[in-house]
């Protein structure tokens, strides 16, 4: 069978992270939602998104095709209704598709005609930037019980202190000394080839990528993750850090979600709870105004290849868009358009030349090619987001 996976309704919602991927690449937990789905299902994925997106994320049209709503995380009771779909059937929560089974190009699928089939369990679901962070202790333990089920964890060394070591798991080549690690209110996942340096406290939830570094004296709680080739340290609250992505320094990050290639300065703090008490608004890229969270912790919200100088400082619910710079004393505004250059006392425009270059450097660092898809995806951000860059 054939599986693709679209971006259904919610992109607009879950921008800026949807600028430069599917929403199926969007990590939460410990995988990334199509991590999850071909872990479960058995088999690899393509995707239906924006066509700027497409080169890098192609699509593969079969003769049988059955397509999954990326927003949708997947779980076992979900898993198989969806491989259980025969043409002419789909899976409904609601009015919201999850799964249809089709031998029709997309563009001529009629849902009306389907045969509709409710799905009334339980399934996390990513709608909004900060579901990303406040659904994801529910996501770590889903991923841990697929991931450990049935395996023994790496040996951790004894010169830590593990409480409820039951609920620790570490893949082969994870290293972690002189560290507390408590698993009482979550699991605690170490990646393979991850290391955890000395001094660490670490509550559970928390999931570590493979070849990620807690640098030492770090105090995290959950739930917190921490993608591949990551580096983290200082204080961190209930954030999902993406891959490749770096708070190396001291300094707080609460209630938060960096995109991929981020680089947090040293002393860099972001609010996640407003002095009044008040429930916090972000700002929404479809209806173009702050919309409410309904939270009343919510911190900062950063895109894909953003860095921020050292003590750099954030408001309560700010969205910091790709590429963008942040680097002068004081807060900035809590919406900081996508190449964006500058800080408190203003703005200018980050040109994507001096942008590109800056990512070929990074990335290379981490030997990974900044390619010709990825210069044109953010291109095309940069050309889609030049209407908020009003300096």
């Amino acid at each position: 069978m054939n599986y693709i996976l679209f971006d259904g309704t919610v992109r607009d919602n879950l921008l800026p992270f949807t600028f430069t991927r599917p929403v199926a690449d969007i990590r939460i937990g410990i995988l990334t939602i199509r991590e999850k789905w071909e872990k479960y299902l058995g088999y690899t994925t393509t995707t239906i998104t924006e066509d700027y997106l497409s080169e890098k994320y192609p699509m593969v049209e079969m003769e049988e095709n059955i397509l999954i709503n990326s927003s949708f995380l997947p779980n076992g009771e979900l898993v198989e209704l969806v491989k259980g779909l025969k043409e002419g059937e789909a899976i409904f929560q609601g009015e919201e598709v999850i799964a249809f089974f089709t031998k029709d190009t997309q563009d001529d699928v009629d849902l009306a005609s389907y045969k509709a089939i409710e799905y009334e369990g339980d399934s996390l679901r990513v709608i909004n930037t900060w579901d990303i962070f406040s659904k994801n202790a529910e996501a770590i333990q889903e991923d841990f019980d697929l991931l450990t089920e049935d395996r023994e964890s790496a040996p951790i060394s004894t010169t830590n202190v593990l409480i409820h070591p039951e609920r620790i798991f570490a893949e082969e080549g994870a290293q972690v000394e002189h560290s507390i690690l408590n698993a009482t209110d979550g699991p605690i996942y170490l990646g393979k080839d991850s290391q955890i340096w000395e001094g660490n406290l670490i509550r559970g939830a928390f999931a570590l990528g493979n070849n990620a570094v807690v640098k030492m004296g770090a105090k995290i709680y959950g739930a917190t993750t921490v993608g591949p080739y990551g580096k983290v340290c200082g204080e961190i609250s209930n954030s999902v850090i993406f891959g490749y992505s770096s708070k190396g320094h001291e300094g707080y990050l609460g209630n938060a979600v960096l995109g991929e290639w981020c680089n947090i300065g040293a002393d860099s703090n972001n609010s996640n709870l407003k002095n009044n008490y008040a429930k916090v608004r972000l700002w929404n890229y479809a209806s173009e105004r702050f919309e409410q969270t309904g939270l009343q912790f919510c911190g900062l919200m950063m895109g894909d290849h953003s860095k921020t100088a050292i003590n750099t400082m954030f408001n309560t619910g700010t969205v910091i868009g790709v590429n963008c710079n942040i680097y002068v004393p004081g807060f900035p505004r809590n919406f900081v358009p996508s190449f964006s250059w500058g800080g408190a006392s203003g703005f200018t425009t980050y040109s994507t030349k001096k942008a590109f270059e800056a990512a070929k450097v990074m990335m290379a660092r981490r030997n990974v090619e900044f390619t010709v898809e990825d210069a044109n995806i953010l291109e095309h951000v940069f050309e889609l987001t030049k209407k908020w860059r009003n300096y």
